[in-house]
């Protein structure tokens, strides 16, 4: 009776509108995290974009885990909107982390590495809106969703490349009379970028496991 009972309920739908809400702030967040990479005078201005954009998403948070507990019905467990949205936040997290670490050390330089970075994290943030979005038709957008998880999958396979590229380069640098100080910030820097990534690789993973219990 109660399976019935859910059946002719209507879904709450207003999910779909705070995971897209939350996916905003990770495409504002990234493009601030991009334009912090240019450097000078940019960092300061971009640095506080990314603070307020994480700020946005946690209210976005709170707001789904109020709706999960007072929902009765939900478009599909509440298990995996709670997962989800964790790892929607934890990307914009980290990109805090990020911003925080060049705040700390007062960073105003950023290698090329780090700037294509923060480039293709725009692009997996883009790619993640657009996922969530089609979520409330995750049937007929089946073969999209997954077309999208394998784009973010490739990118973030990019990201690693980078990643190791910049650290040689880097240590390269360094063998040659840097500065041992620029080489230790500049692999933090770039550790963190990649978590960045990999945040992006979790929430992709995350909705490919949704529509595949849902379709």
């Amino acid at each position: 009776m109660l399976g019935l009972f859910k059946a002719v309920m209507p879904k709450e739908d207003k999910f779909f509108d705070l995971f897209s809400a939350h996916a905003r702030t990770l495409v504002a967040g990234a493009q601030a995290l991009h334009d912090m990479t240019a450097g000078g005078d940019a960092v300061g201005p971009a640095s506080a974009r990314v603070d307020l954009h994480e700020d946005e998403a946690d209210e976005v948070t709170r707001q789904v885990m109020v709706a999960v507990r007072r929902s009765f019905i939900t478009p599909f467990d509440r298990s995996d909107i709670q997962d989800l949205t964790t790892s929607l936040d934890d990307a914009i997290d980290q990109m805090r982390k990020t911003a925080k670490v060049v705040s700390l050390f007062e960073v105003k330089t950023f290698e090329p590495q780090m700037r294509e970075m923060t480039r293709i994290i725009v692009e997996a943030a883009e790619l993640t809106l657009e996922a969530v979005d089609l979520l409330p038709k995750m049937r007929l957008n089946a073969q999209k969703l997954s077309d999208i998880a394998v784009k973010i999958t490739q990118i973030e396979d990019q990201s690693d490349q980078m990643y190791d590229q910049g650290r040689k380069d880097l240590f390269q640098a360094s063998q040659a009379g840097g500065d041992p100080m620029t080489f230790i910030v500049g692999v933090d820097i770039y550790s963190h970028l990649e978590k960045v990534m990999d945040r992006f690789e979790d929430v992709a993973n995350r909705i490919s496991g949704i529509v595949v219990e849902q379709v």
